[in-house]
């Protein structure tokens, strides 16, 4: 045995009698060899053998820049020799102030001159309700945490907390959509819509809304694109009238329902929502943790139909794949709701240990000057028409229902049956064998459910997408063929 295979079979063996992976069925897990990964240079990954993968999910869609980005391993390495962590609670410190203002005036370049000429036409109200829609709210206030999870708890307190504070106490539920997902804490799984995954943790959860998902290629409405006339939008606005007084918050994956396996809404969908709760006085919070940072082909994904929710979620590609960092953004008028005395216990009491990291912050901060320094989101429209014509040539084999493309965010759903949509058996793990095949070739993917996706680095190069395409592809005819 070789030094390498000796540390491979060391590690190996550590892994099985220690670890707990996530989404992982353990049983299966310690029948198989585990791909081992010890370094990453750009769009690839290097396993503990030596062999180079290209990251096809931008490793679960947090890698922006790639991996090993000169500019982001300085920022931390500054970071580190300064002070690694001090708490937020009491005390402040530069990266958190730094990293604040870039995202607000990020947000304002990306959506403010848009929204307040949208907003000067104002959405009609067919019936009077006591609420103004003289403005739409403009995000000015940052509150950090860990993750996306916790970024969608913090919204949803923020929202159920703000009501309670201006004295309309029946807001206590939200409105959320079928096949969403926005983390797996128990608030954010009370307002997702995958029962895969969180049918088990029912009894734990709080009674919400469920308005139709605008799944145009499986319409749970029986309807389709564009002859429904958004027939979903009408749906959802039926449970708006109904429970408005109920309803806090609507809460969205913008544009693409990322774990649902990458459902792209159809043009004047996202636009209609954000009507819908202006019009309700109802609260809009956009997840953008998966769509944020370019992901789509523009930094937020909210852009696409000029619209600016309530309260703003962000994760994952906020560090550039470096650290665990999420950020929740609230309206001005949300913040303003919680100032007063001590004594009106009006503070919101919510808090993490590493809120604000210092490292993460840094990071952070470097992730968006690149943005500008390497004009990446104007590089990336000539990519992405690029994948769009390559995913073109694969979308006439047999067992290809569906593709779906916003930007990055592709989801290739498969079918038994072309003709009647008849989807694969669960059993048959149809994306798992196409991804396992895809590895063999050099390329890490991974499905959700029949639904193999791909999401790689915004820095990809044309020739490493050609090559990301081109395995898919032998990959999904050696398995569905």
């Amino acid at each position: 045995m070789t030094k390498i295979q000796s540390f491979k079979y060391h590690i190996e063996k550590l892994d099985k009698h220690y670890l707990w992976h996530p989404f992982t069925q353990m049983k299966e897990w310690m029948e198989a060899n585990p791909l081992i990964i010890t370094e990453g240079r750009g769009s690839f990954l290097k396993d503990i053998t030596g062999k180079w993968y290209i990251d096809g999910v931008s490793s679960i869609w947090v890698s922006v820049h790639g991996h090993r980005k000169k500019e982001i391993n300085d920022a931390i390495k500054e970071q580190v020799d300064r002070i690694s962590h001090s708490t937020l609670l009491g005390l402040t410190h530069p990266p958190a102030a730094i990293l604040a203002e870039k995202l607000i005036k990020l947000i304002q370049i990306s959506e403010g001159t848009q929204l307040r000429r949208w907003e000067a036409k104002k959405p009609s109200v067919s019936q009077p309700l006591n609420f103004s829609t003289s403005q739409l709210p403009e995000l000015s206030r940052v509150f950090y945490s860990d993750n996306g999870s916790t970024a969608v708890e913090i919204g949803l307190k923020m929202a159920f907390q703000y009501w309670q504070h201006k004295r309309i106490k029946g807001k206590k539920t939200f409105l959320s959509l079928t096949n969403a997902y926005h983390g797996d804490t128990i608030g954010a799984v009370s307002v997702g819509g995958i029962d895969l995954f969180h049918n088990i943790f029912s009894p734990l959860l709080f009674k919400t809304y469920k308005a139709p998902s605008p799944y145009c290629y499986r319409c749970e409405l029986g309807k389709e694109y564009p002859s429904c006339k958004l027939l979903c939008l009408q749906e959802m606005e039926k449970i708006m009238r109904k429970h408005h007084k109920e309803i806090a918050a609507l809460i969205i994956e913008p544009i693409v329902q990322g774990a649902a396996g990458m459902i792209v809404a159809p043009s004047g969908y996202l636009k209609g929502v954000r009507r819908l709760c202006s019009k309700y006085n109802i609260l809009m919070i956009a997840d953008e943790v998966a769509t944020g940072f370019g992901r789509t082909g523009k930094m937020f994904a909210c852009e696409h139909e000029d619209i600016s929710p309530d309260i703003l979620c962000l994760a994952k590609g906020i560090t550039g794949g470096y650290l665990p960092l999420a950020a929740t953004i609230a309206s001005e008028k949300i913040y303003n709701a919680f100032l007063g005395e001590l004594r009106d216990l009006k503070t919101f009491f919510h808090g993490h240990t590493y809120t604000g990291n210092q490292l993460a912050c840094a990071a952070a901060i470097a992730n968006i000057e690149l943005f500008k320094k390497e004009k990446t989101l104007n590089k990336m429209q000539g990519k992405i028409n690029f994948l769009k014509k390559e995913m073109d040539k694969i979308k006439g084999l047999h067992h290809i229902g569906d593709i779906r493309q916003k930007g990055f965010m592709v989801g290739i759903e498969l079918v038994k049956n072309k003709k009647t949509k008849e989807p694969y058996p669960l059993e048959d793990k149809m994306g798992w064998e196409v991804c396992c095949k895809a590895r063999e070739k050099g390329l890490i993917i991974r499905p959700l459910g029949n639904v193999v996706v791909l999401m790689p680095p915004l820095s990809i190069s044309y020739q490493e997408l050609k090559s990301l395409v081109r395995i898919t592809a032998e990959a999904l005819m050696k398995v569905t063929e």
